[in-house]
């Protein structure tokens, strides 16, 4: 199977959006983020053992091409296409476009979307989806909390 040229592009925004430092590979925190983006859940063994499997030239970290030839067998379609969905979500939230959707910005979509939110209901979506602090919202947050509502939806669990 190859990928079409948009998956491709598709799979090397994504890599982009988690590789943090620009380096051109993904760390283990990395390459963590990306997997729970796309909905998977797997243990710190896991990931470890994914790493090792990936990084062909075993310098410790995960280079595009690795990454591609890695899941080229097994990628789907359906994920890289429900993750431009959410990221075309997010950017509705992300009035700003600064990459991150702040209270304001959450209050005012729901309003929008005819979903009003009392001040406590604002600060507690915010809080929920918040994991590292800062006041606002990630993508990978809003990924991460998106996948949860899924599955809690669903009656799955998540670990």
């Amino acid at each position: 199977m190859t990928l079409q040229d948009e998956q491709l592009q598709q799979l090397r925004s994504i890599f982009a959006r988690f590789d943090m430092n620009s380096d051109g590979s993904l760390t283990y925190l990395e390459l963590a983020a990306l997997l729970r983006s796309l909905g998977l859940r797997p243990s710190g063994d896991q990931i470890y053992e994914l790493l090792s499997n990936i990084d062909s030239n075993g310098n410790g970290a995960v280079e595009f091409d690795e990454l591609v030839n890695a899941i080229l067998p097994d990628i789907n379609e359906e994920v890289l296409i429900n993750q431009r969905q959410l990221l075309e979500v997010f950017r509705s939230f992300d009035r700003d476009g600064n990459g991150y959707i702040s209270a304001a910005e959450l209050a005012g979509s729901m309003a929008k979307m005819g979903q009003p939110l009392t001040y406590k209901e604002l600060m507690e979506m915010i809080q929920e989806a918040d994991t590292d602090g800062d006041g606002v919202i990630s993508f990978n947050e809003f990924s991460s909390i998106m996948a949860k509502s899924a599955a809690d939806f669903l009656g799955l669990a998540v670990s």
